[in-house]
């Protein structure tokens, strides 16, 4: 490790919570140049829904490159995209019924959300766009005046501006009054821009009814509704979006993270064409926009969203992970959640760290998220097998009482 602490950037963060130098990985999990063996309940940050070096994805990728497919392509056609495309929309948007744009931004999910804000201001005109508390939305200035944490805030150097922020999740009493007012100071927001589970901000699942009303607050204002799918969805809670069976019409949804389904980089957004048409050729363009591996990966993806079996199992798993948390959770803690995407609310940054460290010592890969970094969040491959769930589990459950010994 001494290299990387000659050489590597001062920044890096993951690499100080699991300090260890990893070789290989299969699946759930990963496997440190020493030979330990630590089962990933992080995944990626989201990115792994499918597991390290899911064997359908190799496969494929392995055929493509063997076969001199295009792994770069700006944004010019190819048939690899059009495959992609084709099993997306066979897949996702038809049984939907839905109408949407794929707009491939760069390759992060940051640049999904500055996209989609641009494209938000362009078809209104207008600057502001409104966000919430403990919202997450990316690192770059436009995504991070969406932001909602300090740390990473205060870290920009420079004002970040048009940004208004509500609490997420409290009704909107009186804001229609507020913005209706032309003299309360407050101006038409281009977008409303919402995560429907607050991921990094510590697992904090919206009410359907609640993002209703932000909906009908979006469109009665005129402004563009944009739901944050990058984490939470792409299978993570047990259907392809986190916001399914809502009936919220969102006007733009942006994707990154497991939509790729490797760990190699894709972003994705969903345009609806009466705002799409409003980009000119272009005006948002990026490097790495046609990853051929990447839509490789994503077109296997696709095919664990045939049928409803895949979807089943990550629900089951899910009921797993809450009955487990429950029992963990000690008085005043919270357990949040949907499918495998869940959060135990620990209430107390300090003590998360430690079950977080005590994890890693043991063999288990926990990230800790939300206000002070106090809620232990699981967000394991789907593809985990259920050994490996109930024994991650389980060293969890031993990590909290050895850091409550250790407090």
């Amino acid at each position: 490790m001494d290299l990387f602490e000659r050489w590597e950037s001062n920044v890096r963060g993951y690499a100080r919570t699991y300090p260890t130098v990893f070789k290989s990985a299969s699946n759930a999990r990963q496997t440190d140049e020493a030979g330990k063996s630590y089962i990933d309940f992080f995944g990626g940050a989201g990115v792994l829904n499918f597991g390290h070096n899911n064997p359908r994805m190799k496969e494929a990728i392995i055929k493509f490159i063997e076969a001199d497919g295009i792994p770069h392509s700006l944004d010019m056609m190819t048939t690899t995209k059009r495959d992609f495309i084709k099993a997306f929309t066979e897949t996702i948007l038809e049984p939907r019924g839905w109408d949407y744009r794929m707009q491939f931004t760069g390759p992060t999910g940051t640049n999904a959300v500055e996209a989609a804000l641009k494209l938000a201001r362009r078809a209104t005109g207008r600057k502001q766009v409104i966000a919430f508390t403990n919202g997450f939305h990316g690192m770059t200035l436009g995504a991070l005046a969406a932001t909602a944490n300090a740390y990473f805030r205060n870290a920009a150097g420079v004002p970040l501006n048009h940004v208004e922020r509500l609490p997420f999740g409290h009704p909107l009493e009186g804001m229609e009054e507020v913005y209706a007012d032309p003299s309360s100071g407050y101006e038409p927001p281009a977008a409303i821009l919402v995560e429907p589970i607050q991921a990094e901000g510590g697992v904090n699942v919206a009410d359907a009814e609640w993002l209703k009303a932000i909906r009908k607050f979006a469109k009665d204002r005129g402004a563009l509704f944009i739901l944050d799918d990058i984490q939470a969805g792409c299978g993570r809670t047990g259907s392809y979006f986190s916001f399914d069976g809502m009936d919220l019409d969102p006007d733009i949804i942006t994707l990154a993270k497991g939509i790729g389904g490797f760990g190699t980089p894709l972003a994705m957004n969903l345009n609806k064409p009466e705002f799409d048409k409003h980009w000119s050729p272009g005006e948002h363009t990026g490097t790495f926009r046609g990853q051929g591996i990447s839509f490789i990966a994503g077109m296997v993806a696709m095919d664990y969203f045939k049928d409803d079996n895949f979807m089943a199992d990550v629900r089951r798993k899910g009921e797993i992970m809450e009955s487990r948390l429950k029992k963990m959770a000690r008085s005043g803690m919270e357990v949040r959640g949907k499918g495998m995407m869940q959060g135990l609310d620990t209430k107390d940054g300090a003590y998360a760290k430690k079950v977080v460290a005590e994890c890693f010592e043991n063999g288990l890969l926990l990230g800790g998220c939300g206000s002070e970094g106090r809620v232990a969040k699981l967000i394991p491959p789907l593809t985990i097998d259920d050994a490996d769930l109930n024994e991650g589990l389980d060293i969890m459950e031993a990590a909290m009482e050895a850091a409550l010994v250790r407090a």
